[in-house]
């Protein structure tokens, strides 16, 4: 079984109960730093904007309020 590095230190992973604490980190201390990536918004997960946009395009067209609504 090849060894488990830590993602953010790069140290390997404590075998058995102690090292489950913080997996797949080795410590609280990677755990918070990760955390805090994700929080920053250094991770980010791309977004390919969906070919279909058809339904956002006919809420644009609508009129607005008072343009071509009904009468009040």
């Amino acid at each position: 079984m090849a060894e488990r590095l830590c993602p953010i230190c790069k140290r390997a992973l404590l075998a058995g109960e102690a090292g489950a604490r913080f997996e797949p980190f080795c410590s609280k201390r990677c755990a918070d730093v990760d955390l805090g990536r994700w929080l920053t918004g250094s991770y980010a997960i791309p977004a390919v904007p969906a070919e279909d946009d058809e339904d956002d395009k006919s809420i644009a067209d609508a009129p607005e309020d008072g343009e071509n609504g009904p009468p009040n």
